[in-house]
């Protein structure tokens, strides 16, 4: 179970720095997994000669991966996760879609 699973188990207000900590600790494991879809996304528009630059995934599929990948997660902590590495410089939405930065995603 996730801390943050965790938490919400118990009635008590998780302070918000703990909360970020939590939210943060995700990030690696995070940005491993959209890594992962990336280079399956990229190896299949290689084989169709196009520029693998355009490679992206959608935010559902990004979701889906991190609750498969990582069992603990639940739906509303893995939207959590996405938004906060968004805000932290190490993701880029596409409109619904999703890419590394190029600068602050690398894992």
């Amino acid at each position: 179970m996730s801390n943050i699973s965790k938490h919400y188990a118990t009635n008590k207000a998780l302070p918000e720095h703990k909360r970020n900590q939590v939210i943060q600790s995700w990030y690696e494991p995070a940005l491993r997994t959209l890594s992962k879809i990336l280079a399956v996304k990229e190896a299949n528009l290689r084989k169709i000669n196009r520029d693998i630059k355009n490679a992206a995934v959608s935010r559902d599929e990004f979701i889906d991966a991190l609750l498969t990948d990582h069992r603990t997660l639940r739906h509303d902590h893995a939207s959590e996760i996405i938004t906060s590495l968004y805000r932290a410089g190490k993701i880029r939405f596409l409109g619904r879609f999703i890419q590394m930065n190029e600068q602050g995603g690398e894992v």
